[in-house]
């Protein structure tokens, strides 16, 4: 970056605060990663420039020939790390993962339809069709009634809940996981379109097949969304949906570390609609220099050396839990499958968003987040998640997450006397406490034992 220093300085200096950031502290946010320093170039290079509206060998543009080569390069690579039945294809212009799933949806429903997806306060995703109800009342009547589907609120957030008419299953009360006799009854009542699966805070594995059946019984399409998920199903630590779900869409820059953007794979015949849908439906050109991103990513995602990483990011996550349970923190579940944990903090001193805050300035990078059945709000709700991915890109094993988890009750303890005031008091509180300080400077030790290449 030596022009960026000479032409802009102050973005520079930024850019430079930013690396240092996140090298001297823990990142644990499940669906951030570092990228290699190849994902990072091929971002940055001239791909950027050029305008590639339309599909490999059919373009609006002249000049495309390598576009077209890099285009090809990555959906062959994508196709080789998914392990792609010959009848399914793939599609790698989505500029995210919301647009990906709004591009499915574009390509398989009519305005209107019924999908069925999973409850985002229990861990589903807002591009999955949510909706809220602002009537506390309403709201917690619907919380404590025990039925297992939601059927939208009176305030429609997502541009999903707008178009389509989203039902949401929730998990089970009792062990915060799916229910699949209850989400087939749900199924068989409002007779969904289409069926998903994934979202950002569930723990556990997702029995794909079991939710094929029930869309097949209904005559619904199923699409899983492995966002979190894809790294882990590209090395072989997670159960792949290729094969069983009609779609499979993803994003590329969590545990794939390949780049910000999304990848679309689905049968050939739901290839064709979903890149219609792309463009002309939703986007103009797409970001080549993303695409080329994807294409180095997943070249290394295919090497034998990603299977251990992928390998190691679950069971790094599963030494974590372990560890905060001999903290005595609650799991949501008792545990995890995957990459990321939820830690219940409804009988601790600080709910999610105040103790994020606290390890925040202790160097240690989570966030706070809702939980199956949590009646408090998502701004202000009573769980915190964390995740591997990073963690295991550093280097660090079992171990580290004895250490860190010893570091996560020390600071809810240091913590503890700030329960009663408000976010503001408390954040000062923590910005001035020795003690939180304390673990800060230890963070960035054990960081510099582990830094990011």
């Amino acid at each position: 970056m030596n022009n960026l220093q000479k032409t802009d300085k102050q973005v520079f200096r930024i850019i430079t605060n930013e690396e240092a950031r996140q090298q001297e502290t823990l990142s644990m946010i499940p669906s951030e990663n570092w990228f290699s320093s190849s994902v990072r170039e091929a971002v940055g290079s001239v791909m950027s420039h050029k305008y590639a509206e339309g599909n490999i060998g059919s373009r609006y543009y002249e000049g495309n020939q390598y576009i077209d080569e890099l285009e090809q390069l990555a959906i062959d690579r994508a196709k080789k790390a998914f392990n792609l039945p010959k009848t399914w294809d793939v599609n790698v212009q989505a500029l995210s993962g919301s647009s990906a799933n709004l591009a499915v949806y574009l390509a398989l429903l009519q305005p209107g339809d019924t999908m069925l997806a999973m409850y985002l306060p229990d861990g589903g995703h807002l591009s999955h069709g949510w909706s809220f109800e602002p009537d506390a009342k309403k709201r917690e009547k619907d919380v404590k009634s025990g039925l297992l589907v939601y059927t939208g609120g009176s305030r429609k957030v997502n541009i999903t809940s707008i178009l389509y008419n989203p039902v949401q299953y929730k998990t089970d009360p009792k062990t915060s996981q799916f229910d699949y006799k209850e989400i087939e009854k749900i199924a068989l009542k409002y007779k969904p379109k289409l069926i998903i699966t994934g979202g950002t805070a569930y723990p556990r594995i997702i029995n794909y097949r079991k939710m094929k059946a029930i869309a097949k019984k209904v005559g619904a399409f199923y699409m899983a969304d492995i966002a979190h998920e894809a790294g882990l199903v590209a090395g072989g630590a997670f159960p792949s949906p290729v094969g069983i779900a009609d779609v499979v869409t993803m994003t590329t820059h969590k545990t794939l570390r390949s780049g910000r953007g999304a990848i679309i794979l689905a049968k050939k015949e739901l290839i064709e609609k979903i890149n219609r849908a792309i463009l002309p439906g939703l986007q103009g050109g797409p970001h080549n220099h993303n695409i080329a991103g994807i294409a180095v990513g997943l070249g290394e995602a295919i090497k034998p050396t990603f299977k251990k990483y992928a390998k190691q990011v679950v069971l790094n996550a599963q030494a974590l839990g372990k560890a905060l349970q001999a903290q005595d923190f609650k799991l949501v579940t008792d545990g995890t499958d995957k990459h990321l944990l939820l830690i219940d903090l409804s009988h601790e001193p600080l709910l999610g968003r105040p103790f994020a805050r606290v390890l925040a300035l202790a160097g240690i990078t989570a966030n706070y987040s809702t939980m199956p059945w949590d009646s408090r709000p998502p701004r202000n709700p009573s769980a915190l998640r964390l995740g591997t991915p990073v963690l295991t890109t550093r280097g660090m094993k079992e171990k580290e997450m004895v250490k860190i988890a010893e570091w996560i009750r020390e600071a809810m303890r240091t913590a503890e006397p700030w329960k009663e005031l408000s976010f503001e008091q408390l954040e000062k509180e923590a910005t001035k406490s020795k003690d939180i300080k304390q673990i800060a400077k230890e963070v960035k030790e054990l960081c510099k034992t582990f830094p990011l290449a």
